[in-house]
């Protein structure tokens, strides 16, 4: 399958040669470009490792129902936003599909599937968590920022068939207390589905942040990912 995802910005690791990877996946109109750039403003520098290649893809454009259906670089389409809405499998599986492709890309530059992490903001978050637990529950861990799944997730559904014993992907969420976009109470809805269904799971909340990123966020996710995948 072609891959739709042709623009990413990378963040290489400053030694030699890598040896695990971080996939970000900005929120909707968004760029791979604008998400790198908008940590770089927080922290005031690159979000870097000695060792862990940084990966901003952006969204192909398509059509938005929220948008009144203006094109936007959007990861898939939402038909309403609530945590009752359901979602639009026609534009999520794909996209999921293709987001495999890149982790098999980062595999075939050597890198364990264990040492790949997937994660985001908003509606990238949502990617990931899909990609995480439905399509690569084979991958290092998820982190996700200000997001949620629907309350008829195919990831519960996948979640609650699965047979298998098999270690889970661990879960960083952080949200914001006052986020008016995606509200804090979704994102914890979210948090508690995942792990009463054995993800190991951590969950942090910002009091007075709304539907954006901080530095003590990214401070929490730079000690997640160095616990998940330190320098070997």
């Amino acid at each position: 399958m072609a891959t739709r995802i042709p623009k990413l910005a990378i963040v290489p690791q400053t030694k030699a040669k890598p040896t695990a990877s971080v996939i970000f996946l900005h929120g909707s109109g968004g760029t791979g470009v604008i998400a790198r750039q908008s940590l770089k403003m927080i922290l005031g520098r690159d979000f870097s490792f000695p060792h862990i290649r940084l990966i901003y893809p952006t969204a192909p454009v398509r059509p938005y129902t929220l948008a009144g259906g203006i094109h936007r670089n959007v990861w898939f389409d939402r038909l309403g936003m609530s945590l009752e809405t359901p979602d639009d499998p026609s534009t999520l599986e794909p996209i999921a599909e293709e987001i495999s492709q890149l982790i098999e890309k980062e595999i075939s530059l050597g890198i364990s599937a264990k040492r790949v992490i997937i994660g985001g903001f908003s509606m990238g978050a949502s990617l990931a968590m899909q990609v995480g637990y439905r399509f690569r529950p084979d991958i290092g861990g998820v982190f996700v920022f200000s997001s949620f799944l629907s309350k008829s997730s195919e990831v519960y559904k996948v979640l609650d068939s699965s047979s298998t014993k098999k270690p889970l992907p661990p879960l960083l969420m952080c949200h914001g207390a006052v986020d008016d976009i995606v509200p804090y109470e979704w994102g914890h809805y979210t948090f508690g589905e995942l792990q009463k269904r054995g993800i190991p799971a951590e969950f942090h909340s910002f009091p007075r942040l709304d539907h954006s990123l901080n530095v003590k966020e990214l401070n929490i996710l730079q000690a997640w990912l160095l616990k998940h995948l330190p320098d070997v």
